[in-house]
């Protein structure tokens, strides 16, 4: 399964690209994924979105795209299946297409499970589209949802950080590292944030 964003797509020199990575690691797609497929497994008997989880499964990316397509198309459980497209385009690091699927899920305004997960993936998905104003927006409305993991949260709030460093707005950015530490003073990654900012 990959994970991370910055060291490939997004501006900034290497070393800065591959800190966000290794921190973005902490919080794997594998386990979105697994809640994905065990809450659906509940409740998607009998229909394509079925199928669209065993490819899943099994790493038949496009075959899963067909299926959760499938069931878009007949409109079975709808922002399930475009969450479902959105997991198989990200493993393709087709990043755009995730994006736009993702943004359907949400826009379908059921109650959904790992929301903020899915604001977190958009926003890595602009980072790697290199959209960090956009990438920005999405951890901001992620933070602090309800059903967020302690982790989660404090991924984004990183990524938060890291977004505005992209966008050039550095006082945000030492604003929000500042708070980071406070809350989170023994992340050694948030040091090195540090003492990156400390030259800007």
């Amino acid at each position: 399964m990959r994970s991370g964003c910055c060291a490939t797509g997004v501006p900034g020199n290497t070393e800065r690209g591959n800190l966000f990575e290794s921190y973005y690691a902490m919080f794997p797609v594998m386990i979105l994924l697994c809640l994905f497929l065990y809450l659906c497994l509940t409740v998607w008997k009998g229909n394509p979105s079925e199928e669209g989880i065993e490819y899943l499964k099994n790493g038949q990316y496009e075959e899963a795209i067909e299926q959760f397509g499938q069931a878009v198309e007949e409109e079975i459980n709808v922002a399930d299946a475009y969450r479902g497209i959105g997991l198989a385009c990200w493993e393709q690091e087709d990043y755009e297409g995730a994006r736009d699927a993702f943004q359907k899920a949400l826009e379908q305004k059921t109650e959904q499970p790992f929301t903020g997960t899915i604001y977190n993936l958009l926003g890595i998905c602009e980072m790697k589209l290199n959209n960090p104003a956009s990438a920005k927006d999405y951890f901001q409305l992620g933070i602090g949802l309800k059903g967020n993991s302690a982790e989660l949260d404090r991924e984004m709030k990183y990524n938060l950080i890291v977004a505005f460093e992209q966008t050039g707005d550095w006082e945000s950015a030492k604003a929000k590292l500042a708070e980071y530490t406070a809350e989170y003073p023994n992340d050694a990654n948030a040091l090195k944030e540090q003492q990156f900012l400390e030259t800007r």
